[in-house]
């Protein structure tokens, strides 16, 4: 232990180095993550050190770089003053590097939760609905079934998740024309306001464009009208979603700087500064995604672990890396991209080998699919790329925007080669088996 921890304004902190690892233990996930980000920037261990010493207010001890070598063998954990300042350094969050921090989440099972919270199931809350039975326990049980409606969107077919949503938008709509009180009318208000986001989101990935900016802003006049700050963000991060995978960049940086003027602090804020960063990368400006990242990160490392990672309208840690996979990918910093895409498998696959997010799973692969493409390996790209068009819950803009990059670099290293060719012609088939307008 530095011999100055004593004069450290965090001194007592520094001393606390919890979770001892010996060596005949497996290497904690966190320490591979802190080897990685090192690598991954060609840095060595001093100048890791010499980067956290740059983020820190205050002076650090001289012994930090033997610090740094226990952290990475994983002889020791970063106790709490020195997380913050290792994630800083590596400009993610630190939930991310040190997943144990956060609260176990087990997914519920929506009956279950409904009948624990509320005293009723589903079905006893369809009959409460349609009797127009309107007290507390009915409200919080709609509230958590729109929530898991919201869960769903992941995994669900688009097409049945909107049927669903719908047929819940018609009875709650249904209930906004009795007699409420002012807090039963907002609850209502809010409840149609989020499945309106849902079923816009589900439409566009289904190629109904027009569809969906409709209903997007019938969720804005719904968010206004109820006083909801965080669907008045999303519904702007979504025309910024529609925007990037047009390729209207500068309308991008509008919607989403609109966003986080509407939502400013929220969980939804985080998704806009990505969005921002998205447009600014493929206008090639460098500065200006460091800069949107950064904020994104700080706000989102201020925030509660949400109570439901899973919701699509909540940003959880782990997604912050998936946005800045994609960034890396665009100002072509392969080393970097490489790495989060490989985080981020790592991420959305349980250890029973369930995919936990298709589309985040898809875009990580389409990722490596590049990095291999530039690093001359026509193999490998094909290999990640056609996994990724073999998902079944595809997002069709999104897919075929960062499939996209795969084609266009396999055609230019590897023109005329069959299989290039042939993958342009799998890539239409996967993006173009829903419509494409309405």
């Amino acid at each position: 232990m530095p011999t100055d921890l004593g004069k450290h304004p965090h001194g007592d902190l520094m001393r606390r180095y919890p979770r001892r690892v010996s060596p005949d233990q497996e290497q904690p996930a966190w320490a591979e993550r802190l080897r990685r980000e090192r690598e991954a920037r060609g840095w060595t261990q001093r100048d890791v050190v010499q980067a956290m010493r740059t983020f820190s207010d205050n002076p650090l001890p001289d012994g930090l770089l033997d610090q740094w070598k226990r952290w990475e063998r994983g002889r020791n954990r970063p106790d709490e003053f020195y997380r913050p300042l290792i994630a800083a350094t590596f400009g993610t969050v630190v939930s991310s590097i040190f997943a144990d921090d956060r609260p176990n989440f087990v997914k519920p099972n929506t009956n279950d939760l409904l009948i624990a919270r509320s005293g009723m199931n589903t079905h006893e809350l369809v009959q409460r609905i349609r009797r127009s039975s309107l007290d507390n326990s009915t409200l919080d049980a709609l509230a958590i079934t729109v929530e898991q409606l919201c869960c769903d969107y992941v995994n669900a077919k688009p097409l049945d998740l909107i049927a669903e949503a719908q047929q819940w938008l018609t009875n709650v709509t249904h209930l906004l024309d009795n007699r409420l009180t002012l807090i039963q009318h907002r609850d209502l208000l809010d409840a149609s306001a989020w499945l309106t986001l849902l079923i816009g989101c589900l439409e566009y990935d289904s190629g109904y464009p027009q569809r969906a900016m409709s209903t997007r802003s019938a969720a804005l006049q719904l968010g206004t009208e109820a006083g909801n700050p965080a669907v008045l963000g999303w519904a702007h991060e979504m025309r910024a979603w529609f925007a990037l995978t047009a390729g209207r960049y500068r309308e991008v940086i509008e919607a989403a700087q609109a966003g986080q003027d509407a939502a400013p602090g929220r969980s939804v804020a985080v998704q806009l500064f990505a969005q921002e960063a998205k447009a600014w990368a493929r206008l090639g400006n460098q500065r200006n995604v460091t800069r949107a990242l950064e904020k994104g990160r700080v706000l989102l490392d201020s925030l509660p672990y949400p109570e439901r990672p899973d919701n699509h309208f909540v940003v959880d840690p782990d997604k912050f890396d998936y946005y800045s996979m994609d960034c890396y990918r665009l100002v072509e910093d392969d080393q970097m991209a490489e790495m989060l895409a490989q985080e981020t498998l790592r991420k959305v696959i349980s250890p029973t080998g369930e995919v936990l997010s298709p589309m985040r799973k898809a875009e990580a692969e389409i990722t490596l699919g590049v990095v291999a493409s530039r690093r001359g390996d026509l193999d490998l790209a094909l290999k990640y790329g056609r996994e990724a068009l073999s998902i079944d819950r595809r997002s069709r803009p999104s897919l075929l925007m960062v499939g996209g990059e795969l084609d266009r670099s396999l055609q230019v290293r590897f023109p005329r080669n069959d299989d290039a060719v042939a993958f342009h012609h799998e890539l239409a088939t996967a993006t173009q088996n829903v419509p494409a307008v309405d």
